[in-house]
């Protein structure tokens, strides 16, 4: 059995989340996590949209990783 290592160079996240606090804790928690991995925020996009169904808000955010220089 052969066990081969390689880094991670890039990660891509996405969130959901039904308000922004929820969103942006996960975001934190993962951030966290990836940076266990040497890996750094390089981008973050976040939109928010309406809920056809519920009229409600829901937050949704995109977190581009990249392996830290």
């Amino acid at each position: 059995m052969e066990l081969k290592l390689e880094l991670i160079q890039d990660k891509v996240e996405c969130f959901e989340a039904r308000d922004f606090n929820a969103l942006e804790k996960a975001m934190n928690e993962q951030i966290e996590h990836n940076q266990a991995l040497l890996l750094e925020v390089a981008n973050v996009h976040h939109y928010v949209h309406l809920d056809p169904k519920t009229s409600q808000p829901v937050y949704t955010a995109t977190v581009h990783f990249r392996a830290k220089k």
